[in-house]
C-alpha cells in the first residue's frame, strides 16, 4: 500500500533532515506501541515523545497514547550517534540555483548511513548552508577524496541523475598505487564485478562472466626514489560500486591506503577516531557533463592532491 504523500516537512535539526514513518498492517493499541515495536533498537520513545519530538502529518506533537490505525504517518528525527568530528573542511567549489559542488576530504562519507550521521558532507552542507533539499548527484566513498556534486531543487533530481544512467557523466580519478614493470600502460581493463551473499560483506568480488566494469588506465608517473609507486589516472566508463578500487586490486596495483583490498582490516570501534595519517590515495579529479536542465556544459575540478604523489 502506498503511504500518502505529507502536504508539509518539518524543518531540520542541526543539518538532519526529518524521517517519516508510516504505520503498516499489523495493529497496535497505541503510538508508542507501534514505535517501540517498529523500531526496537531505540529505547527512548517515551522521553522523545513527552518532548514533543514525534510528529503527526499535521505538524502537531504527538503524545504516547494517541491511537494508531493504518494510514497514520509520523515524523522523527534520528538522535546523531557518537561521533568524532572530521578534522577537515569542506572545500565549496561552485554553488548557484541548481547545484552545490564540493571538494569533499578523505574521511568523511557522502550521506548518513551506519555510525555516520552529522559527519557526513549532506548534514554539514545542510548546516552551512541552511539548504534542507539538498541530495548528491552520486556519491563517493567515505575514504575518497574530490568533486561530489549536489542538486538542489527536488524537481531536476530525476534529470541530474539520468546522466549518470545513461552513462553521459566524465568522470576522472587518480590514484597511487604499485608500479609494474611486467604491466603495459595504458590499458582498459574490463572486469565482471559483484557484491558477495551474505549481510557482512565489504569486498566486491571479480568473477566469470560478461565485463560490466570498464575503466581507463594510465600511468602518469613513477614516484619515489625507486620508482615502486606510480602515479595514475583512472577514468571509469561504468560506474560499479568500488569498481576502481577492486579494478585496480585485480591488476595487482592495489591503491596505496586501502583498508578493503586487498585485505579487510577491521575499523576502529564507534566513537575512536580512525587514523588519518594514511588516506586512500584516490582521489575524483574531474567530473563533467552536459546539463540536462540548461544545456550548458559543466566541468569541475578538484584542488586537491595525493599525499603520496606530493
Amino acid at each position: 500500500m502506498t503511504r500518502p504523500k505529507p502536504g508539509w516537512t518539518p524543518p531540520m535539526r542541526d543539518g538532519v533532515s526529518p524521517s517519516r514513518v508510516g504505520v503498516g498492517t499489523t495493529r497496535h493499541a497505541t503510538l508508542l506501541d507501534f514505535l517501540v515495536a517498529r523500531f526496537p533498537q531505540v529505547h527512548d520513545w517515551p522521553q522523545r515523545l513527552s518532548r514533543g519530538e514525534v510528529l503527526g502529518d499535521d505538524g502537531a506533537p504527538a503524545a504516547a497514547e494517541s491511537p494508531c490505525t493504518l494510514g497514520m504517518a509520523f515524523w522523527y528525527w534520528r538522535e546523531p550517534p557518537p561521533e568524532p568530528r572530521v578534522p577537515f573542511d569542506i572545500d565549496i567549489l561552485f554553488q548557484d540555483e541548481a547545484l552545490v559542488v564540493i571538494d569533499k576530504p578523505h574521511f568523511l562519507p557522502t550521506m548518513p548511513g551506519g555510525r555516520h550521521l552529522v559527519e557526513t558532507a549532506l548534514v554539514r552542507l545542510k548546516q552551512q548552508l541552511g539548504i534542507a533539499t539538498l541530495v548528491p548527484m552520486h556519491r563517493l566513498d567515505r575514504e575518497t577524496a574530490g568533486v561530489l556534486v549536489f542538486v538542489v531543487q527536488p524537481a531536476n533530481r530525476h534529470a541530474y541523475h539520468c546522466t549518470l544512467r545513461d552513462r553521459t557523466v566524465h568522470k576522472v580519478y587518480e590514484a597511487v598505487a604499485p608500479w609494474r614493470a611486467d604491466l603495459a600502460l595504458p590499458l582498459t581493463c574490463r572486469h565482471r564485478i559483484e557484491e558477495p551473499p551474505g549481510r557482512n560483506f565489504m569486498q566486491m568480488q571479480v568473477v566469470p562472466g560478461e565485463p560490466n566494469a570498464e575503466t581507463l588506465v594510465e600511468l602518469l608517473c613513477r614516484l619515489g626514489p625507486e620508482g615502486a609507486l606510480g602515479h595514475y589516472r583512472l577514468t571509469p566508463h561504468t560506474g560499479r560500486k568500488h569498481q576502481l578500487r577492486t579494478q585496480m586490486n585485480a591488476l595487482g596495483l592495489p591503491i596505496a591506503g586501502d583498508r578493503i583490498y586487498p585485505r579487510l582490516l577491521p575499523e576502529p570501534p564507534p566513537g575512536a577516531e580512525p587514523d588519518y595519517s594514511h588516506p586512500l590515495q584516490l582521489l575524483a579529479r574531474e567530473f563533467a557533463f552536459v546539463d540536462p536542465i540548461t544545456g550548458r556544459e559543466r566541468r569541475f575540478v578538484s584542488r586537491r592532491s595525493l599525499q603520496l604523489a606530493g
